[in-house]
């Protein structure tokens, strides 16, 4: 909590164990246990007023630990009543907003999916849920679907630095020679300066060169999507057709071999 109030942190996570899979019963219990104690004593410090070590400008610690909010981290690895259980428990430390941690650790997307569905209605509504490390562009609106509001994922730059496009049909790979020609942008409809400004032959091209400009248009183009993908989930939201928006997205979304790194 030191290190999170010194870096500045808006939002501060408390210390928790992401459990692996496969686990047993067991030690998903005492990893979830473990879990809520941690998640107690990262309050208490919180309130405490805890600050930076040996910090020599206690007014500006104090001006960036009033700007903290601190969110408690719901385990349980993939049994759903220890999900309840922990969800039951940090929610009853009342942080300013809750993550569902212990996801997308290898496990298979439908136990994913479950470990969501056996936390979500345990956690307040009027309060943030984040889905912690996910996801793809189909499981992100899964997951709003599923009650959660904020997400963190490498994906869009762990793939760009590897040649790897997201677009609304699914994902391609630019090191492929097919597009060694191609005049056209990553995705037609799309305003981020890559598209703007670049052909898929030319970013071709520049990864093929070993050039760091094609990594970043890639970078560029794959965040852009994802904030313009929440964007068109929160308009669909307001105009009551998410549902809607999200059958049609996930049904034309495919996804296609790419190198990982």
């Amino acid at each position: 909590m030191e290190i999170q109030a010194a870096l500045g942190s808006n939002i501060v996570m408390v210390l928790d164990e992401c459990a692996p899979y496969p686990c047993e019963y067991d030690y998903a219990a005492r990893s979830a246990e473990m879990t809520a104690r941690w998640a107690a004593r990262c309050k208490r410090a919180v309130e405490a007023g805890v600050s930076p070590a040996n910090s020599r400008d206690a007014a500006d610690t104090a001006a960036a630990t009033s700007r903290h909010l601190v969110f408690g981290i719901v385990q349980g690895a993939t049994f759903d009543d220890l999900r309840q259980q922990n969800a039951q428990a940090i929610v009853g430390l009342d942080f300013d907003g809750y993550a569902i941690g212990g996801v997308s650790v290898g496990e298979p997307e439908e136990e994913m999916m479950r470990a969501v569905e056996s936390s979500e209605p345990f956690l307040p509504k009027e309060k943030p849920r984040y889905a912690m490390g996910l996801g793809t562009p189909p499981q992100l609106l899964e997951m709003i679907a599923r009650g959660m509001d904020m997400f963190d994922c490498v994906l869009p730059t762990r793939l760009a630095r590897n040649g790897t496009a997201f677009t609304s049909t699914g994902t391609l790979n630019l090191k492929n020679a097919e597009f060694a020609l191609d005049k056209s942008p990553i995705e037609g409809n799309c305003t981020c300066p890559a598209c703007l400004e670049f052909t898929r032959g030319y970013i071709r091209h520049l990864i093929k060169a070993e050039e760091i400009l094609g990594l970043r248009l890639i970078t560029m183009h794959n965040l852009h999507f994802y904030l313009d993908l929440m964007r068109r989930s929160q308009t669909a939201i307001g105009n009551g057709d998410f549902h809607e928006f999200r059958k049609t997205f996930v049904s034309g979304y495919r996804t296609r071999d790419f190198d990982p790194g």
